[in-house]
């Protein structure tokens, strides 16, 4: 859905203004004369060249898309549709950016179709290899390539990285053709309100041109490809079937890939996100050399170590990321990795969250020995841990429990006449609560019973039927020990505590204020 600009002010304003910008391009001003003169004189208004661009800002962007134009292809993929799928259509609901559906009407659901999609790629070699998004091939029958002049190409996937969202074509090419292609600029990195380009094939318009400035860097997305790519953020106007495109910088440069937008209406709203140039560039050459991606894996569930948790432990500003649950048997775990530690540092690099973490250790093989710097009971202690293999994102995300605990289901324990404690009422876990909330032996702790309204513990989440496993990472099994560790932090001067959760079947962090 494409916004369009509404014009408001009076008819009179606007032809004056029509005038007055007239006058200013053409390079020329205004000199007021007697009245009695017939008509104004036009004078120079200045003596540089007319239309001369401050520095830094290009005239036209059209000598760099007519030398790079040729190397942007346009890619139209077959792919078959699930019967979800084809209910799916009319709404559009669920489909990536990038993807363009053409036909389909959702009548007749039990029979799978074929439906067509369009994206964006550009070449990155003479021979016929081409760049483009993950999310617009990874279900393809069958891919055309389309270049400028027309001429279209079938094409196949070379490789597929779902991690950080990108994918290599291979252009059938019999006759041996050479292709225009572009280079990556993995070193001179633009500024934040630098120029870049775009061209790609929004809503299947190939060779749309678009232009605007870096508006910033280290964009996260929220989703797992921010685990491995610092996003660039442009305004170059980007829309569906840009997926895969490139971003270049006035030299022509390949900056970034472009991969998705933020909109609440599914069009350009200056808001677009770009993977950086160096990112595509390991990515891509690690696909073409061998086709597959594999990257280091320790076994934890971690999440960011923010400053309210740092405070609640007497850390000052410390940063990093706290280690929630380790996958039984996995590397961590064997290489002595406990939760509850806050990992600060891999292989000597200092780490601020819980993405720089998984970055730093997916840079690592299978067999590498990862170091780890982690502060356990405010000392800082090293773990060297033997990498293992990063499963997909797919295997990751069916990972719905570390311990293998079912989701917790069924009723609540049965009310226990408790003193609130942290915004909680709370009961011990015995074993018919266990019975009743599906658990295992491996978790310990205090059932919540209830949760005080407007209490903080409230405002974060806690709910009936969650189990607090921690204070301040030390093990609670007693309402005696939730109490002390709070009053601890009160006599401490400290305004949170740090809460070990288990909800929902999986194990995290949460912080409290000590009054509730």
């Amino acid at each position: 859905m494409s916004m369009s600009a509404r014009k408001r002010g009076f008819v009179v304003g606007a032809v004056a203004g029509v005038g007055v910008a007239a006058a200013a391009m053409a390079g020329v001003g205004l000199r007021m004369t007697p009245a009695a003169a017939a008509a104004p004189q036009l004078t120079s208004a200045a003596a540089a060249p007319l239309f001369a661009p401050p520095p830094g800002s290009p005239l036209s962007f059209a000598d760099i898309f007519e030398r790079v134009s040729s190397a942007v292809v346009s890619i139209d993929v077959t792919s078959a549709m699930e019967p979800a799928d084809v209910r799916k259509i009319p709404g559009l609901e669920g489909l990536p950016f990038g993807i363009v559906p053409r036909g389909g009407n959702g009548d007749e659901p039990a029979t799978p179709r074929k439906q067509q999609s369009s994206g964006s790629g550009f070449f990155i070699s003479r021979d016929g290899y081409v760049v483009t998004n993950n999310h617009v091939v990874e279900k393809a029958e069958d891919i055309k390539v389309t270049l400028k002049d027309g001429r279209e190409f079938k094409a196949t996937v070379l490789g597929r990285d779902e991690s950080t969202d990108l994918a290599v074509l291979q252009v059938e090419n019999p006759k041996k053709e050479k292709f225009t292609f572009v280079d990556f600029e993995k070193s001179a990195k633009p500024r934040v309100g630098d120029w870049v380009i775009t061209i790609g094939n929004p809503f299947g318009l190939g060779g749309t041109a678009t232009a605007g400035i870096i508006s910033a860097y280290g964009r996260d997305l929220g989703d797992s490809s921010s685990n491995f790519v610092d996003y660039i953020q442009i305004d170059a106007p980007i829309n569906r079937g840009n997926s895969g495109g490139p971003s270049f910088d006035i030299y022509g440069r390949v900056v970034g890939v472009n991969t998705a937008i933020f909109s609440p209406s599914g069009g350009s709203v200056g808001i677009g996100f770009a993977i950086p140039a160096d990112v595509v560039d390991s990515i891509t050459s690690q696909l073409i050399s061998g086709g597959k991606i594999t990257r280091g894996y320790i076994g934890a569930n971690i999440q960011p170590f923010n400053a309210d948790m740092a405070e609640a432990q007497g850390l000052g500003d410390q940063r990093g990321a706290i280690v929630a649950a380790l996958i039984p048997g996995g590397p961590a775990e064997r290489g002595g990795l406990r939760p509850g530690d806050i990992v600060i540092s891999v292989n000597d690099v200092a780490i601020k969250n819980s993405s720089e973490l998984t970055r730093e250790v997916a840079k690592g093989h299978p067999g590498d020995v990862i170091k780890l710097t982690v502060i356990r009971d405010k000392a800082r202690i090293g773990i060297a841990i033997k990498s293992g293999t990063r499963p997909s994102e797919q295997q990751l995300a069916a990972r719905t429990d570390f311990n293998d605990n079912g989701t917790p289901k069924g009723s609540a324990p049965p009310a226990a006449q408790r003193a609130p404690v942290l915004g909680m009422a709370l009961t011990p876990l015995d074993d018919a609560a266990r019975d009743r909330l599906k658990l295992d032996a491996g978790v310990k702790g205090l059932a919540v019973d209830s949760v005080k309204a407007g209490s903080d513990a409230a405002d974060k989440g806690l709910k009936r039927g969650d189990v607090i496993t921690s204070i301040n990472t030390r093990p609670v099994t007693s309402l005696d020990e939730v109490a002390a560790a709070a009053d601890a932090a009160k006599k401490a001067g400290r305004a949170n505590v740090t809460i070990g959760v288990f909800s929902g079947g999986r194990p995290g962090f949460r912080t409290l204020k000590v009054d509730g």
